[in-house]
């Protein structure tokens, strides 16, 4: 009979196995990292995040004191055409500040574009999905890969004060008469009851 293996040699055996492990899942993110697909894959896994229903917008208290919104938020339209918030105003603006690079922005994309669905043939409001990508085709080939029928428009500039997040994804919304009703910074869920309410009653505050 073979003697068995002394518990130096497994320990040595067991180290083997977790290195090899550990090298081929370094060498997978190495791979997509290199082509690009991290992106897409890491979105996807935070899009499970948002089925826990746990990451959603902070709905404001009815009677809540809301700060102005400034009106000097710029961007250009699918044509060229540059164009700001001050044109908007008397709706309900929907603004979410996103990247391709992003992947929290990739994840929560199903669920703005579902929200959008309900609103979109609605005059009362508008939804602007503001592209932070240097190159505005990258955004729009996005779009259309995904079937994404969203309203996408690309960033030039704004004045300080209102809109100071640094992080994307962030998405405001602005009331008819120009307050800024909510700002929620990261990752959320925004296809539910609550979410369309809220946009629903502050089109009617502004009627």
């Amino acid at each position: 009979m073979g003697s068995s293996p002394r518990p130096e040699d497994k320990k040595r055996a067991a180290r083997r196995r977790t290195m090899i492990e550990w090298g081929v899942i370094l060498g997978v993110f190495a791979i997509l990292y290199a082509t690009g697909l991290h992106t897409p894959v890491i979105g996807t896994l935070q899009r499970g995040l948002l089925t826990t229903g746990l990451l959603k917008p902070s709905i404001p208290e009815a009677d809540e004191v809301f700060p102005a919104a400034s009106p000097e938020f710029y961007f250009a339209d699918e044509e060229g055409r540059v164009r700001s918030l001050a044109e908007y105003e008397g709706q309900v603006i929907f603004m979410n500040i996103w990247a391709t690079w992003c992947p929290p922005c990739i994840a929560e994309m199903p669920s703005l574009h579902r929200l959008y669905q309900g609103f979109k043939e609605d005059p009362q409001f508008t939804f602007l999905f503001v592209s932070m990508d240097e190159d505005f085709g990258k955004a729009q080939e996005f779009m259309a890969n995904r079937n994404f029928d969203l309203p996408v428009v690309h960033y030039r500039k704004k004045a300080r004060g209102t809109y100071e997040s640094t992080v994307i994804p962030t998405t405001y919304v602005i009331s008819p008469d120009f307050r800024l009703v909510l700002e929620k910074r990261g990752l959320a869920k925004y296809d539910t009851d609550e979410v369309r309410e809220f946009l629903r009653l502050l089109a009617e505050r502004g009627e």
